[in-house]
């Protein structure tokens, strides 16, 4: 197997401790780091000691005419992710963007049809599609074992407080593009990707949880015909959530972490509906009886083996080679991002928050 020359835009948190913290490990069987860009000259002194025989640039403009790339991974700023990535499809080159895509569905198009009429590869990071927890819910939900399900809650909460660019609304910071891209992505993906879900409510706001002018509590709610509601809740202010994703069924529960999972669920032959009594019900001795059984309960539960930062992180960058070098399809779509996007575009046009930056 050959590996591909790789280029890598920015080593802050995600470019380094995400994607380069892959890229320098055994699992990368794909790319080799040939060039690494960071404005700060620390960074860059950092990077060509780290990945071994790289060259480093202070401007990603620096790459624009190199022949030998065959993927810019652009882990910029948020705020700068669609003129980056712009200007690298335009120059032809294979993308790899971080979430969020864009700020917008229009940007999101422009990059998107960029990328046909240039013939080049353009995949968006979003690697918690192949996470473990995440394909396990896929798998609890296509099992049918928790009845007809009601309601799915997906929790990304903490009780934290942030002071970096992350809370700049200036820098496209806040949960709901920054954070939201996983959590937005798994509820439309439990939803099918179904273009006629609708945002039944949602609010954004700046607790005092943050040093910023960005949103730290950010909540949606998302009805889809014939499908179950969906409460999407990313908050700073929950110290006691304590699960990520819980689904709720008419015959079972399921819930999961990024590492560990439950679920209860009953079996209809073991435990027989009883027919409607429209009267009071007794006991034995005439005494009024409060509905009550004891039904027959299953449990499981158990742990992932890895998480979106390593396993999905692997089988991101394995998707991604394969698309370049056989045209193997993205796992991850550019169109199931761009739904994404509009879902948090529309949220953030609903809520104007007071720019203090």
């Amino acid at each position: 197997m050959k590996k591909l020359n790789l280029a890598i835009i920015g080593q802050g948190r995600s470019g380094k401790d995400i994607h380069g913290k892959y890229l320098i490990s055994a699992d990368n069987k794909y790319f080799d780091v040939k060039y690494v860009v960071d404005a700060d000259e620390y960074r860059r002194k950092v990077s060509a000691e780290r990945y071994v025989g790289c060259k480093v640039f202070a401007d990603y403009k620096e790459l624009l005419d190199k022949k030998d790339i065959d993927l810019v991974v652009n882990a910029s700023y948020s705020d700068m992710h669609f003129a980056i990535t712009k200007d690298l499809l335009e120059h032809k080159f294979n993308v790899l963007v971080e979430k969020p895509f864009a700020r917008n569905q229009y940007e999101c198009d422009v990059s998107m049809q960029l990328a046909k009429q240039n013939n080049v590869v353009l995949a968006v990071f979003q690697q918690t599609f192949f996470a473990p927890f995440y394909q396990d819910i896929l798998r609890i939900l296509q099992s049918g074992i928790l009845g007809k399900v009601y309601q799915v809650s997906i929790r990304y909460n903490s009780f934290s407080r942030r002071w970096d660019w992350q809370t700049l609304q200036k820098r496209m910071g806040g949960n709901a593009y920054n954070t939201g891209p996983h959590p937005f992505g798994i509820a439309l993906g439990i939803l099918g990707f179904d273009q006629n879900t609708r945002i039944a409510f949602s609010k954004l706001a700046t607790t005092n949880m943050s040093s910023g002018d960005s949103d730290d509590y950010c909540k949606v709610i998302l009805d889809t015909a014939g499908k179950p509601v969906v409460d999407v809740e990313i908050n700073n202010t929950d110290a006691y959530s304590g699960y990520n994703v819980k689904i709720q069924g008419d015959m079972g529960c399921y819930k999961c972490s990024s590492t560990s999972y439950e679920y209860k669920y009953y079996l209809q032959k073991e435990n027989p509906k009883k027919p409607v009594e429209e009267n009071f019900i007794f006991d034995e001795n005439g005494n009024p009886k409060y509905c009550k059984e004891q039904m027959t309960l299953h449990q499981e539960n158990g742990k992932f083996d890895g998480t979106a930062f390593d396993v999905g992180t692997a089988k991101m960058y394995e998707n991604v080679y394969y698309a370049i070098t056989e045209g193997k399809q993205l796992y991850v779509p550019c169109e199931h991002v761009r739904q994404i996007i509009a879902l948090i575009e529309s949220v953030h046009a609903t809520t104007h928050l007071e720019k203090k930056f």
